[in-house]
C-alpha cells in the first residue's frame, strides 16, 4: 500500500494540494485525471520522493518496492539499453556489481567468501539469474529490437528512448508502478500490448494519461485531482464520466421523483458492471462496481469546451477525388498510388506506420505542400477546416485573442462583433479578460483551443483534424470526440487517441509507401481483421 496523509503543497498563492489524504491498494489500478495544471504528474514526484510537500508525508508499506516511468531520455546516454532497463530495479543492479567486484578481489578471503554467497542468494531471490533475458524480453515486447540492446542509449533514436525508459520503470514487477504518459510515443500495436500487461497486473500502478482507451482498458479506479483535492471513484475514465454527468443530469432534473432517478442510477451501475465482465480487469472492476452504492457517484466540477461544427451549406455529390497522389523525402518514399473518392456521410481515420505520410498528405490536399506526382480536386460545394498538428506559425504576432480570431472571421459573416467573437471564444472556455491574452504566450492546449474556435467560425462542411488532441485536457478531448460524432459533415482524422478513432469513423485508409488499404468498417474492426493485418504486413515489407 502507498498512502499520501495530509499532503499539502503551495507555490506562493497557488494552492495545488491541501490536505490530502488518499491510499492506493494492491491489486488495482488507478487513473490520476484532472484538468491541465492541476498537479497530475506533480502528485506523482511527491509519492516518488521527488518532491518534497510542504506539509504532510507519504507511507509506503515496509519492503515493498517502487517504480517510476522516468522522463529524462539523457539520464542514461552513457549506459547500454539493456544495461539501463536493469537499472530499472536499484537493488538488484548493486547486489549484481557489489559481488562481481568482490569476485575481481585479487586476495579474496573466506570471509568475502560467505558474503558472497549471501549475495548470490539474495540476488536468486530478486531473480537476478533470469533478469537478462526477462529484461531482452520486455524490449522486444516493447518494439526494441535486440539489434539494439547492446547500443549505448545516446546513438538510438529518441522514440525508442521513451521505449526503453518504459521497460526500465516495468522491469522486475515493482509492487508500486507510477507511470506518466506512458503511451506517448509508442505505436497503437505497442499501446494495445501495454494495456494488456498493466490490465494483468496483480500489484498497485497508478497512471496518469490522455487516453481514454487506455484507461478505460487498465483502471479499477479513476483518482480524480481538482479545487486541491484528489477523491477517488471506483470504476474506469468511461465510468467515471457518464455517471457524473448522469448525476448531474438527475440533480437538475427537479420534476423527476427521487425513487425514479435512484432506479436509474442503479440500472447505469449495473449495466457498466455487466460490461466491465469483458474486460481484462474482469474479476476487480466487476466486484468494485457491483459493491458501488450511489451515494458515491457525483456530478463532476470539470467545465467542458461546447465544439459544435455547424456547416453552412451540405456537402455535394462531388467531395474530394485523390488521384495516385505520391510524395518522397530525402528519398525515402512516404507513399504513392493514394487514390480515391471522399463520399457523403463519410468519416474517415487515415493510418499509417509513418505519422509524417499523414502529416504530408493532409498538408497537400490543404494546399500546404506539394505532392510528387498525381492529383487531388475538392467539389464547389466543399468549405474545409483544417487542424494541423504543427500550428505554431498561426501565433507568432502579439495579437489578442480577440484580434486573432476576428482576422479569421468568414466574408459571409456581416455582423461580427465583439459579442460573436465573444461568443466562439467563450464555447472553448475563454472568458471574461482571457479574451485579452496575447497569443504569442499561450500553452500549447490554449493556442488549439484557440485554432478549434477558427474553425468553428468557418462554419465548414469538411473537417480535416492532424492529432487534434495534442495538448488537450481530458474534458477537451471528450467534448471534441462528441463534437465529431455529432458533426452532419465530412470528418477526415488521424489521431492517437484509439477512443476518438473508433468512435467518430466509419471508414478506415491506411497509407502505405506502397499504395493505400481503404475499407469500411470501424478502426476496431480494422485493427481485429486478421485479412486486413496480412495485407498490412505485405504493404510495410
Amino acid at each position: 500500500m502507498i498512502s499520501a496523509r495530509n499532503v499539502t503543497l503551495a507555490y506562493g498563492k497557488r494552492v495545488l494540494f491541501d490536505e490530502v489524504n488518499i491510499s492506493f491498494t494492491k491489486g488495482n489500478c488507478y487513473g490520476i485525471i484532472g484538468a491541465n495544471g492541476a498537479g497530475k504528474s506533480t502528485f506523482l514526484k511527491i509519492l516518488s520522493g521527488e518532491i518534497e510537500p510542504n506539509k504532510g508525508t507519504v507511507e509506503i508499506t515496509p519492503g515493498e518496492r517502487m517504480a517510476v516511468l522516468k522522463q529524462n531520455q539523457f539520464e542514461f546516454d552513457e549506459q547500454t539499453v539493456l544495461n539501463t532497463v536493469l537499472m530499472g530495479h536499484k537493488r538488484m543492479w548493486e547486489v549484481m556489481h557489489a559481488k562481481d567486484a568482490l569476485y575481481a578481489k585479487e586476495d579474496f578471503t573466506e570471509e568475502d567468501g560467505l558474503k558472497a554467497g549471501e549475495m548470490e542468494a539474495e540476488f536468486g531471490e530478486m531473480g537476478g539469474y533470469e533478469s537478462e533475458s526477462n529484461a531482452a524480453s520486455l524490449l522486444s515486447d516493447l518494439g526494441v529490437k535486440e539489434s539494439m540492446h547492446q547500443d549505448l542509449m545516446k546513438d538510438i533514436p529518441s522514440n525508442f528512448k521513451l521505449r526503453v525508459l518504459l521497460a526500465q520503470s516495468l522491469f522486475g514487477n515493482p509492487d508500486i508502478l507510477l507511470l506518466d504518459e506512458p503511451t506517448n510515443g509508442l505505436d497503437i500495436e505497442t499501446i494495445g500490448w501495454l494495456e494488456n500487461f498493466l490490465a494483468d497486473y496483480q500489484n498497485i500502478v497508478l497512471v496518469v494519461s490522455h487516453d481514454r482507451h487506455f484507461l478505460d482498458t487498465v483502471c479499477t479506479h479513476v483518482s480524480d485531482v481538482d479545487r486541491s483535492k484528489i477523491k477517488t471513484f471506483t470504476g474506469n475514465y468511461s465510468f467515471w464520466y457518464e455517471s457524473s454527468q448522469l448525476m448531474a443530469r438527475q440533480m437538475s432534473d427537479k420534476n423527476k421523483k427521487n425513487e425514479d432517478k435512484r432506479a436509474a442510477l442503479l440500472d447505469f451501475i449495473a449495466r457498466f458492471s455487466a460490461n466491465a465482465s469483458k474486460s481484462k480487469q474482469a474479476t476487480s472492476r466487476k466486484k468494485a462496481l457491483e459493491k458501488l452504492t450511489i451515494e458515491e457517484i457525483e456530478p463532476s466540477n470539470r467545465k467542458y469546451p461546447g465544439i459544435i461544427f455547424q456547416p453552412l451549406r451540405e456537402v455535394g455529390n462531388q467531395i474530394l477525388n485523390v488521384e495516385k497522389l505520391k510524395k518522397e523525402v530525402d528519398g525515402r518514399v512516404l507513399f504513392k498510388d493514394v487514390s480515391f473518392s471522399v463520399s457523403k456521410n463519410d468519416k474517415i481515420a487515415f493510418l499509417s506506420r509513418d505519422p509524417l505520410a499523414i502529416t504530408y498528405f493532409f498538408d497537400i490536399i490543404n494546399n500546404n505542400g506539394k505532392a510528387d506526382g498525381g492529383s487531388y480536386e475538392w467539389g464547389t460545394t466543399i468549405t474545409s477546416a483544417y487542424l494541423p498538428m504543427e500550428h505554431n506559425s498561426f501565433f507568432n504576432e502579439a495579437y489578442t485573442l480577440m484580434d486573432w480570431l476576428r482576422q479569421y472571421v468568414p466574408t459571409h459573416v456581416t455582423d461580427a462583433d465583439e459579442p460573436f467573437i465573444r461568443g466562439f471564444l467563450g464555447k472553448m472556455l475563454f472568458s471574461g479578460d482571457d479574451v485579452s491574452k496575447k497569443t504569442n504566450v499561450l500553452s500549447g492546449g490554449e493556442k488549439v483551443r484557440c485554432m478549434v474556435s477558427k474553425m468553428m467560425l468557418q462554419n465548414p462542411n469538411v473537417v480535416i483534424l492532424d492529432q487534434p488532441t495534442n495538448h488537450l485536457d481530458l474534458e477537451s478531448i471528450q467534448s471534441f470526440n462528441e463534437g465529431c460524432q455529432n458533426y452532419p459533415g465530412v470528418v477526415l482524422i488521424t489521431s492517437h487517441d484509439h477512443t476518438f478513432m473508433q468512435t467518430v469513423a466509419n471508414r478506415v485508409i491506411e497509407i502505405t509507401p506502397k499504395g493505400i488499404i481503404d475499407r469500411l468498417m470501424t478502426f476496431d474492426e480494422y485493427m481485429e481483421d486478421k485479412r486486413v493485418q496480412e495485407l498490412r504486413a505485405e504493404m510495410y515489407a
